[in-house]
């Protein structure tokens, strides 16, 4: 049975799109789109929170978002045992949640950042990894001004003791300058506790389609879509 995708599409959501296109035109999953002010989640298995800058990222980044009615619908689906993906502005709604723990804060340069950058698989023992094991570096496209994710050391702790960062930021050929924002432990996408929620801020659904020259993303995605063959 392959997976039914639902994406959440926020005022201000501008990968909402990105996603549907990903996972239905290239992937050739099912997929549907979810209407912030809506509750039912129409039997999604896997929900997709997209970038973005949800409400204008008024107040805080995420902040307005997490009190969208069908985010409600999304905590108790994720509480239960369901599948969320929060991708850049999606990461920053899912801590603001409390789905996972710790900030994003601006990045350290100040300013935004839109580049590809390369990523570590840092937890392969997960529904999002469990395909990757060919690979060892992931190549995603990020687009944010505030991805620079920060937690105290019990937090961070914690972290690496549940095997819980499961994306890091990584140098291709030796290069320094690798990580984008500042991002403590070059940390790039965590899950919680349970395994069922995982928040990044580089885009896999903008790295999907061959047109594009990169096609790493698919990975992430056919790899969540076999754990529900299996």
């Amino acid at each position: 049975m392959k997976p039914k995708f639902g994406v959440v599409v926020f005022p201000g959501s501008n990968c909402d799109h990105d996603a549907y296109y990903s996972l239905k035109k290239v992937l050739g999953f099912d997929v549907v789109f979810l209407w912030h002010k809506d509750t039912n989640l129409e039997n999604s298995d896997v929900i997709i929170l997209p970038g973005g800058f949800s409400y204008g990222d008024y107040l805080r980044t995420g902040a307005i978002a997490r009190f969208s009615p069908i985010m409600k619908s999304v905590i108790d689906f994720a509480e239960k045992g369901g599948y969320v993906m929060g991708i850049c502005n999606g990461f920053q709604i899912l801590l603001e949640a409390g789905l996972l723990p710790g900030v994003l804060l601006k990045n350290k340069s100040l300013q935004f950042v839109c580049k590809d950058v390369y990523l570590s698989v840092e937890n392969k023992d997960t529904i999002f990894t469990r395909g990757i094991r060919s690979k060892d570096k992931l190549k995603f496209p990020v687009a944010h001004g505030e991805g620079n994710y920060f937690a105290d050391e019990d937090t961070l702790k914690k972290l690496v003791d549940n095997n819980q960062i499961v994306f890091k930021y990584t140098s291709l050929n030796g290069n320094d300058d690798f990580n984008p924002n500042g991002s403590i432990m070059d940390i790039a996408g965590i899950i919680n506790k349970e395994k069922n929620v995982l928040g990044l801020m580089p885009h896999p659904e903008r790295s999907c389609d061959p047109i594009l020259g990169k096609t790493d993303g698919s990975l992430v995605f056919n790899s969540i879509a076999s754990s529900f063959l299996n």
